[in-house]
C-alpha cells in the first residue's frame, strides 16, 4: 500500500540508503540496487558493522527498479496481519467482561477493520499493476476509520465498557503506526503517534467527560513498540535486500565469466586443436584446410555474437528431441555419426533453461567422442528416469581408465557445471581402455 509511483521518484537527502529507508519508508528500498558496492556481495569475512555500513551507503535516488518498487508493497502485510488478528482477539475478551454492554458498536467497529484488512489482503495480492495513487486512496480511508472511530465508540458506547472499547480500536491504531511506518516512513509514524495523544484524550472527555491524561499515556509503550518492531522490519528488510541483491550480482558476473569460458573452449579452442591435429602432408592442402577452419570459426563467432539471443528463442520454440535432432545433424557434418533414440516424451515436461543446458551439455560429450574415442559412432539415447529426463550417449572407442584419466575442463566445467547450474548431474564411465565410454546427463523435471 506505498503511496510512492514509480514515475514520481523522491530526492533522498544525505544519499544514505539507510536514511532513505528511516524517510520514505518500503519504496526507498527499489533504489536498492543503485551504487550498489562490490564489498558488500564478497564473502570475504569482514566487521559485521562494516558490512552493514556497506549496505547502508550512498544510493542514487534517481535510479529506481520498478519492480522492486512494485515488491516493496507486501512489508505492509505484516500490520494487516497484526490488526486482522488482534482486534478480533480483543472483541472477544470485551464480550467476555461486560457482555451485551456496548456490544453493537464494537461489534460493527471490528466488523469495519476485518473488511478493511481483508481488502488491504486482496490489493495486496491482486495481479494487477500496482498503482501509487490507488494506494494513497486505501491508505487515507484506512486512516480516516482509525481516527474516527475512537471518538464514534466514545460517543456511543456507555461509560462502564468504555474503556475495554477502547481497547479494541486501539489495537487497530497500533497496526496504523506501523503501517504508516513501513509505507511512508518513520516520520510518518511518528507524526500519527503524536497526533493520537490528543486524539485519545479527546475520546475520553467525549464519554467521561475528563481528559484522563494518564490514560491516554498508558498505550504510548504499546503504540512506541510496534513502531520500534515496523522500524526493524523495514531496515531488515531493505538491507537483506541490498545484500541479496549485492550476492545476486556478483554471483551473476561468475556464471557469465563461466559462461563465456566455455563458449571460448566449445569453438576457438575446438577449432584451434582441429587446426593442431595431424593431416594431409601436402602444405598447400594443408594451409587450405587451415583457412577453411579459420574462416568457419570466424563467421560462427561473427554470428554468436550478433545473434545468440534471438538464436536462442528460435531454438526455444522446439522441443528437447528436435534439438538433439539438429545437434546429430551438426556433429554429422563434421563427421561424426551419432544415432538418436527418443522415448515418447512430454514436451512441456522439462523448462526451456534445461532443454538448453542438456543439449550443450550433449553437444560436448559428442565432440569430447569425436576428439578420444577413436571412433566415428556413438548411440544418444533420451528416456525418463528419476523423475527427470536422462540422455545416455555411447560409443564402443578406445575409453580409458578413470585412474589415468587427466581433469579435463571439458567435462568439468562444459558438462558438469552446465547441468548443475539448473539442478542436474552427469556421469562419465568407461571400463578398461578399448571398452568404450558411456556419458549419462540428467536433469530433474
Amino acid at each position: 500500500m506505498s503511496t510512492e509511483a514509480p514515475d514520481s521518484p523522491k530526492v533522498v537527502g544525505g544519499g544514505s540508503f539507510f536514511v532513505a529507508l528511516l524517510r520514505q519508508g518500503a519504496p526507498a528500498i527499489a533504489t536498492a540496487t543503485s551504487e550498489l558496492p562490490d564489498e558488500v556481495g564478497d564473502p570475504t569475512p569482514i566487521h559485521a558493522l562494516k558490512r552493514i555500513s556497506k549496505m547502508a551507503g550512498p544510493i542514487d535516488p534517481a535510479q529506481r527498479d520498478g519492480l522492486l518498487l512494485r515488491a516493496t508493497r507486501y512489508v505492509v502485510l505484516i500490520p494487516l496481519a497484526y490488526r486482522l488478528l488482534a482486534v478480533p482477539g480483543q472483541f472477544a475478551f470485551h464480550v467476555f467482561e461486560h457482555g451485551t454492554t456496548g456490544l453493537l458498536p464494537v461489534g460493527l467497529f471490528t466488523l469495519l477493520s476485518v473488511v478493511l484488512n481483508v481488502i488491504g489482503f486482496r490489493w495486496m495480492f491482486r495481479s494487477a499493476p500496482f498503482r501509487g495513487r490507488d494506494a494513497g486512496k486505501l491508505l487515507a480511508v484506512d486512516l480516516a476509520f482509525t481516527v474516527l472511530s475512537p471518538l464514534v465508540l466514545a460517543l456511543t458506547v456507555p461509560q462502564e465498557a468504555y474503556f475495554d472499547a477502547l481497547a479494541v480500536s486501539s489495537v487497530h491504531l497500533f497496526g496504523e503506526a506501523g503501517l504508516l511506518t513501513l509505507a511512508l516512513g518513520v516520520p510518518a509514524g511518528l507524526v500519527f503517534a503524536l497526533v493520537s495523544f490528543p486524539l485519545r484524550m479527546l475520546a475520553n472527555w467525549l464519554n467521561t467527560g475528563q481528559f484522563h491524561v494518564g490514560a491516554a499515556f498508558s498505550t504510548y509503550s504499546a503504540l512506541l513498540a510496534l513502531m520500534f518492531l515496523a522500524t526493524a522490519a523495514l531496515v531488515l528488510t531493505g538491507l537483506g535486500t541490498r545484500l541479496a541483491l549485492a550476492y545476486g550480482t556478483r554471483n551473476g558476473r561468475l556464471a557469465e565469466r563461466a559462461q563465456q569460458h566455455r563458449m571460448l573452449h566449445d569453438t576457438v579452442l575446438q577449432t584451434l586443436e582441429a587446426m593442431a591435429l595431424a593431416g594431409t602432408t601436402n602444405p598447400e592442402e594443408r594451409l587450405v584446410e587451415i583457412q577453411r577452419l579459420a574462416r568457419a570459426q570466424a563467421m560462427e563467432i561473427r554470428h554468436t555474437i550478433e545473434s545468440a539471443a534471438s538464436e536462442r528463442a528460435e531454438a526455444g520454440a522446439r522441443p528437447l528431441g528436435e534439438k538433439l535432432a539438429a545437434l546429430a545433424a551438426e556433429m554429422a557434418r563434421d563427421g561424426l555419426r551419432a544415432q538418436l533414440v527418443v522415448a515418447e516424451l512430454d514436451d512441456d515436461t522439462l523448462s526451456e533453461v534445461r532443454q538448453i543446458a542438456i543439449r550443450d551439455a550433449v553437444r560436448e560429450a559428442l565432440r569430447n567422442t569425436m576428439k578420444h574415442s577413436g571412433t566415428d559412432r556413438v548411440v544418444v539415447r533420451v528416456e525418463e528416469r528419476d523423475g527427470g529426463i536422462a540422455v545416455i550417449t555411447r560409443d564402443h572407442g578406445t575409453g580409458f581408465s578413470a585412474a589415468d584419466r587427466p581433469a579435463g575442463f571439458g567435462i568439468s566445467e562444459s558438462i558438469t557445471a552446465r547441468l548443475a547450474e539448473v539442478g542436474g548431474t552427469s556421469l562419465v564411465e568407461s571400463d578398461l581402455p578399448g571398452g568404450g565410454t558411456r556419458v549419462t546427463l540428467w536433469v530433474p523435471f
